[in-house]
Formats: C-alpha cells, sequence, structure tokens
C-alpha cells in the first residue's frame, strides 16, 4: 500500500468515484490492517502555469525596478511581495538582522497567487514596469 494518496477533485461525480475507489482498495485495507489515518481536504495549490508567470514577473522586477538604491533578486521580490500580501511580521533575528515570518508560494491556493500576481501587476504599474517584454528587443515573452 503506498504511503501516502492525493487525489484531484475537480467535479462532484467524479470527485464521488475518486473517493469510492481510494476508499474500498487503500483506505479500507489500511483500517482494518489496523493503521491510523489523517484525512485531510483542502483547496488546490498554485498551478504550474501561475507558478511559471509569477516567476516571469518577477524577473521583469528585478531588472527594472531599483530597491532604495539596490537591485534585488527575483527571490528577493518574491519575499517583498508575499510579505505584502499577508501583511506578515518582521522579528529580530537570533544573529541580528530582521526576520521576515512569511508565506511559501508553493503552498498557496490558486486564487491567493491570483492575488499575488494582481499586486505584483498593480505595483509594476505605478513603476512603469514593462511585464512580459524582452527590454532588449522589446518583443512581448
Amino acid at each position: 500500500m503506498a504511503e501516502k494518496m492525493t487525489l484531484r477533485l475537480w467535479q462532484p461525480v467524479q470527485a464521488h468515484q475518486a473517493i469510492a475507489t481510494a476508499w474500498a482498495e487503500c483506505v479500507k485495507p489500511m483500517l482494518l490492517a489496523g493503521h491510523r489515518l489523517v484525512l485531510e481536504v483542502k483547496p488546490e495549490t498554485r498551478s504550474n502555469e501561475q507558478n511559471r508567470r509569477l516567476w516571469a514577473m518577477l524577473t521583469d522586477i528585478s531588472r527594472q525596478v531599483d530597491w532604495y538604491g539596490q537591485k534585488l533578486s527575483p527571490e528577493d521580490w518574491k519575499h517583498m511581495f508575499t510579505a505584502s500580501l499577508k501583511k506578515t511580521r518582521a522579528v529580530p533575528g537570533i544573529d541580528g538582522g530582521i526576520v521576515v515570518l512569511g508565506q511559501s508560494t508553493s503552498k498557496m491556493t490558486k486564487a491567493e497567487m491570483c492575488e499575488l500576481q494582481e499586486l505584483i501587476e498593480a505595483f509594476a504599474s505605478e513603476r512603469n514596469v514593462m511585464l512580459g517584454v524582452d527590454m532588449e528587443t522589446g518583443e512581448i515573452k
């Protein structure tokens, strides 16, 4: 038996069939064998397409925006935007500095990823950042 099972549910009839199959082929036999299980139901996380778009946007911003005299990496910008979106807190670090308590984008739902990308688009618009355009050739990526 598998250690973990993931079911993707998108439509009531499909979901019912998937859950019934999982029950009959995996869950019931494991329970009968004395295993304890955990069932977790949660919204689907971001799509691969959303993730690719996010990193393209972050890369465009990192190339075109100076932040208080510094160029930030796409990863730095991701932390900036997720902190802004989630209204995160900053705390003193163990060895000095500041640590921002944020959220991983890989755990974001599709809706949260849409909110994050809307925030990035608004930021880019306010600063005349061209998203999705190759700055050297002017061509749309």
